[in-house]
Parts: C-alpha cells; sequence; structure tokens
C-alpha cells in the first residue's frame, strides 16, 4: 500500500487534524512560498506531531548547515530538495548528518526529462512533481515503470485521481498539499476523504 505524505503545514490546528489521521509524512515548507513557516513554528508543530509520523523539511537551494540544523535539533526527519542541488550537495548532507539524514530529490517532469540519469543517485528516494506547488498534474506517461528508486508522486493529487495514480504506477508514497486545501489551508474533510480512498 502507498505510503502518503500531506504537505505544508502552517498551523498547530493542522497538526491535531493530522494526528486524527495519521499519514506517514508531514511536510514543513521552508522555501519562500505560501506555506512557508519558521523554524520555530516548525519546532511546535513537530513537538505536537505524533511520534509515528516522519517530518519532511522542504528546501529550494537552501544553505546545507540550515538543513544540518533543523535535522539536529529534531524539527526534520528527511530533507526534500526542490532547487538545483547536486550529488556533491546531497553527498555534503549525508557526511555532515552522519549518513542518517535521509534524502527526497524533487524532480519537475517535463518532457526532456531523463530519469535514467537518477538510477545512479544518492538520493534515497525521488519526488516526481509537476513543479514547486504548482498544485496540478504532470503528463503521468512520463514515469518509466522501470524506475530503480522508489519515488513519491505529487502534483495535482486529490481524493479523485489518488487510486487510479496509484493503481497505475505503485508509487512508494503520494504527496499531496493543494488538493487537501480550501481557500489555503488544510481542510479536514479533504484529508479524511484522501485517507478512505488510500485505504480503501
Amino acid at each position: 500500500m502507498a505510503k502518503i505524505k500531506i504537505c505544508g503545514l502552517k498551523r498547530l490546528d493542522d497538526i491535531e487534524i493530522i494526528n486524527k489521521y495519521k499519514p506517514d509524512y508531514v511536510g514543513f515548507v521552508f522555501a519562500d512560498s505560501k506555506r512557508k513557516v519558521s523554524h520555530d513554528l516548525a519546532r511546535q508543530m513537530k513537538e505536537n506531531l505524533d511520534s509515528s509520523i516522519t517530518s519532511v523539511g522542504v528546501f529550494v537551494d537552501a544553505d546545507a548547515d540550515e538543513i544540518i540544523g533543523l535535522y539536529d535539533g529534531g524539527i526534520i526527519d528527511i530533507a526534500q530538495l526542490h532547487g538545483s542541488e547536486s550529488e556533491e550537495f546531497i553527498k555534503l548532507l549525508k557526511q555532515k548528518s552522519n549518513y542518517q539524514l535521509k534524502i527526497i530529490n524533487a524532480i519537475e517532469m517535463s518532457g526532456d526529462k531523463n530519469l535514467l540519469e537518477y538510477d545512479e543517485s544518492i538520493a534515497d528516494y525521488l519526488l516526481l512533481d509537476s513543479g514547486k506547488g504548482s498544485g496540478k498534474t504532470f503528463d503521468w506517461c512520463l514515469i518509466r515503470k522501470d524506475l530503480k528508486k522508489e519515488f513519491f508522486l505529487a502534483g495535482g493529487l486529490n481524493a479523485d485521481n489518488i487510486s487510479r495514480a496509484i493503481e497505475e504506477f505503485d508509487p512508494y508514497a503520494v504527496d499531496l498539499s493543494s488538493g487537501v486545501e480550501t481557500n489555503g489551508y488544510k481542510d479536514e474533510l479533504k484529508i479524511k476523504e484522501v485517507m478512505e480512498a488510500i485505504n480503501d
């Protein structure tokens, strides 16, 4: 069964909803975005998060020391990289964390994207997305069926299409943000519907 990540939490109220439905992962966005949170708010959310749920920090070309500081401080368990971070940068994060920090390498999908080049990446997972929080699906025909790495599928997922996405592509995890929001805020009913669709 695919795991589920709810990304872009930005209120302590969101944590209450998350703890009720218990997805596998949550995402705290530290990059410039309407969902960006401060380190202090992320710490408060993590302190109130059910211990069974893994926290993911979302970054775009952040400084390695910021990422490692959030990891060492127990605020994030995994780093998700959405910028132009190189394999050397990923290796640096691994070294600085004594190879304990897991890395999700986000890939903006397009027709000229060759996923073969990521087969040997030292990142732990890939994340296939239409863009940085675009809320739109990409052409799923671009997904290779023989990907060597486990991947998160993101971009425009919601209760209406998530079952088909899982059935067709068998992702390691699905990643939702705007698809479980109303007026820019996490919506408990939409999260409930998604969890039910996945667990059906």
